[in-house]
C-alpha cells in the first residue's frame, strides 16, 4: 500500500532576515518551510553592504520566533541597543539561524528563482484556480528544476535592481556603456574601494539614505585624500526631508545622520545640484562626462565615478504569471501603497499591517520584507518580521492572530544611518528583506 505524499511546503524566497523570520514562524505554526537563496549563504545580500552600520539597535533587527529558535542553541543576544554593521547582523544573527537544525535542512542556497505559477494554469485560467498548488521553477548549478508549493512568500528584496540614473525611470542614454564608471548604491569608500573615490571626483545621486551613508563616507574620506571632490545631485530643489529629525529622533544615530550630512553641504565639503535631470552619460578617458539639466542650467559636469543612490525597484519578472493586485505608482500591494507612500511617511510612521494588506488575488501568495514595499524606500525590519508573523497566522488558519498587529518602531528623522562616533563607519537603513 502506497503512503501518502507529504504535503506540499510553504516556499519562501530569500533567506535574507525576513526569509528566515518567516521560515521560524511558518515552523512554530506546524507548518514545512523550504527556503531558496539564490547567494552562497544566507544573508547574502546583507554581506554585500556589509561594511554599513544599520541605524536601528539590535533590539528591532532580531525577530522573536528566530530568537525562540536559537536560544536553546546557547547563541547570545547581542547587546540591544547597539548598532550592528550588515556583517554583523549575517554572523552574528542570520547565520546561526540558518544553522540551526530547523533550518539548515529546509534552506538551499545557490537556488535562482526564475518562476512562479499555478501548476497546470497560467495566469488567464480561473477555472479550479484556487484549488491549484504553485509551481515554483528554479535554477541550481546551472540545473532547471520545478518545485510544488502550498503556498509562496517571496522575500527576495530589491537589492541589485538599482532604479536607472535617467530622467522619468529610464536609463540615460549611454548609461549601459558607462556602467565600469558606475558604482552600486553602498561601495565601500573608506575600505575594500577606497582607490576608487581618493582624490577624484564622485557624483553621488540620489536623496535616500544610500546616498546619505556614501556622502559622509566620502567627506571623511576628503580628510585623509584632499583632492578628493563631492558633487551630490538631487532630482527635487530641497534635501530637507533627507535632514530629517536632528535632535528630535527617537534614533540618536538617524538624527545625526542628517545633522552631519546637512552641515557637510552647507559648509561646502559637499557641492548640491538641486533640480537635476540626468539625460546622457559619455565616456571619457578618465572617468564619465554626465550631461542634463537643471531647472535654470544646463548640467555638465565630468566625474570619476558616479554612486547610483536612486533606489530601487522590484523584480516582478518571476510573478509575472500569478494574479496581483498592484499599487500602479510604488508595485507594493495596492491595499498597502497609502501606508508606505513616501510622500507621507517615514519608516517610523507607518502603521501596523499584516497578512489582509499583502494578499493578493491569487490565495496563498505574497510578498513581504522589502520587495513589499515596491519603489517605497522606507523599509525598516520589525516591519517585516510583523509581516511574516501575520502571513504565518493566516495560512496556519488562525485568523485572529493574522489580524491583531502591533509595531514598535522609532518616530520622526531620516529613517536610514548612523555615525555615532566621530570614526564610526558610514551606516545605512540597508535592509533588503
Amino acid at each position: 500500500m502506497s503512503q501518502p505524499s507529504a504535503p506540499a511546503p510553504v516556499i519562501v524566497v530569500g533567506a535574507g532576515p525576513v526569509g528566515l523570520a518567516a521560515a521560524a514562524h511558518l515552523l512554530e505554526r506546524g507548518l514545512e518551510p523550504l527556503v531558496l537563496e539564490q547567494g552562497e549563504h544566507a544573508g547574502a545580500a546583507v554581506s554585500a553592504w556589509g561594511h554599513v552600520r544599520l541605524f536601528s539597535p539590535w533590539r528591532y533587527d532580531v525577530d522573536a520566533a528566530a530568537r525562540r529558535l536559537l536560544e536553546p542553541t546557547g547563541w547570545a543576544n547581542p547587546d540591544p541597543e547597539a548598532l550592528p554593521t550588515g556583517a554583523e547582523l549575517v554572523e552574528s544573527y542570520l547565520r546561526p539561524l540558518s544553522e540551526t537544525s530547523a533550518i539548515r535542512s529546509r534552506l538551499r542556497t545557490g537556488t535562482r528563482v526564475v518562476g512562479i505559477t499555478r501548476d497546470g494554469a497560467d495566469k488567464t485560467r480561473s477555472l479550479g484556480r484556487e484549488r491549484r498548488a504553485y509551481r515554483v521553477r528554479v535554477v541550481h548549478d546551472g540545473a532547471v528544476e520545478d518545485i510544488l508549493a502550498s503556498a509562496v512568500i517571496d522575500t527576495s528584496g530589491t537589492w541589485g535592481r538599482s532604479n536607472p540614473l535617467g530622467t522619468g525611470g529610464l536609463p540615460a542614454l549611454g548609461e549601459s556603456a558607462a556602467s565600469h564608471a558606475l558604482a552600486g548604491p553602498l561601495p565601500d569608500v573608506l575600505g575594500a574601494d577606497r582607490a576608487d573615490f581618493a582624490g577624484h571626483h564622485t557624483l553621488v545621486v540620489g536623496m535616500g539614505h544610500s546616498a546619505a551613508n556614501s556622502l559622509l563616507a566620502l567627506v571623511e574620506l576628503a580628510e585623509s585624500a584632499p583632492q578628493t571632490r563631492i558633487t551630490w545631485a538631487i532630482r527635487g530643489g530641497s534635501a530637507r526631508r533627507l535632514f530629517g529629525g536632528g535632535t528630535d529622533d527617537e534614533l540618536p544615530a538617524r538624527g545625526l545622520l542628517g545633522t552631519r550630512l546637512k552641515d557637510a553641504t552647507e559648509s561646502g565639503l559637499v557641492t548640491l545640484v538641486r533640480w537635476a535631470s540626468i539625460e546622457q552619460l559619455l565616456e571619457t578617458s578618465d572617468g564619465v562626462r554626465v550631461l542634463g539639466r537643471t531647472r535654470d542650467d544646463a548640467l555638465d559636469l565630468t566625474v570619476s565615478t558616479i554612486i547610483n543612490a536612486t533606489g530601487f525597484r522590484p523584480d516582478l519578472d518571476m510573478t509575472r504569471e500569478v494574479r496581483l493586485d498592484l499599487d500602479p505608482a510604488l508595485e507594493c500591494p495596492r491595499g498597502l501603497a497609502e501606508l508606505i507612500d513616501p510622500n507621507l511617511h517615514s519608516c517610523g510612521t507607518v502603521p501596523p499591517h499584516g497578512e489582509a494588506l499583502l494578499a493578493h488575488p491569487d490565495a496563498g501568495f505574497y510578498v513581504a520584507g522589502m520587495k513589499s514595499y515596491g519603489r517605497a524606500p522606507t523599509f525598516l525590519l520589525a516591519t517585516g518580521y510583523e509581516q511574516v508573523r501575520s502571513v504565518a497566522a493566516a495560512l496556519a488558519g488562525d485568523r485572529t492572530a493574522a489580524d491583531t498587529v502591533h509595531l514598535d518602531l522609532p518616530t520622526t528623522g531620516v529613517c536610514s544611518t548612523d555615525l555615532v562616533e566621530d570614526d564610526a563607519e558610514s551606516a545605512c537603513c540597508g535592509v533588503s528583506g
